[in-house]
């Protein structure tokens, strides 16, 4: 079982099934009149579609071994902590900022401030999009 491939499927399977199921919990209406429960519903029934089809793609493909990098594992973890703890202190274009910045340590390219600060931006951007165009209540600032 030490198909990264295969591993990666089962993962997306099991993730879009625990949040399907909970989404058949709230109502789900209809396409004209929407419930609560339709868009999760979506989204997890694509998702799902995607990891069905990366299981049986895995099997058509040379097995790609999976290795476990606790250190990046952790670096990926403090970063995600960081970015809720400066969202919630001080607010979530810092923390956008301090996620991006601290995350890109555990990649296997080189250390590009240049290219962070692009990142950063973009996700900045996203954000700003939610917020003005859709409407969310983030605390960008």
């Amino acid at each position: 079982m030490n198909d990264r491939n295969l591993v990666r499927g089962l993962f997306l399977l099991a993730i879009s099934l625990a949040f399907g199921l909970e989404s058949l919990r709230y109502q789900i209406g209809e396409f004209s009149h929407a419930g609560p429960g339709l868009f999760p519903l979506m989204v997890s029934s694509l998702l799902f579609l995607i990891g069905l089809i990366t299981v049986v793609r895995s099997r058509f493909v040379e097995r790609v071994h999976l290795e476990f990098n606790l250190k990046n594992i952790s670096i990926i973890l403090a970063s995600l902590c960081g970015f809720a703890l400066i969202s919630l202190h001080v607010n979530m274009i810092a923390g956008i900022v301090f996620m991006v910045f601290c995350a890109s340590f555990a990649g296997t390219a080189t250390y590009s401030v240049v290219r962070n600060i692009k990142i950063a931006a973009g996700l900045v951007l996203v954000g700003l999009a939610f917020q003005k165009l859709l409407g969310f209540n983030l605390p960008l600032y």
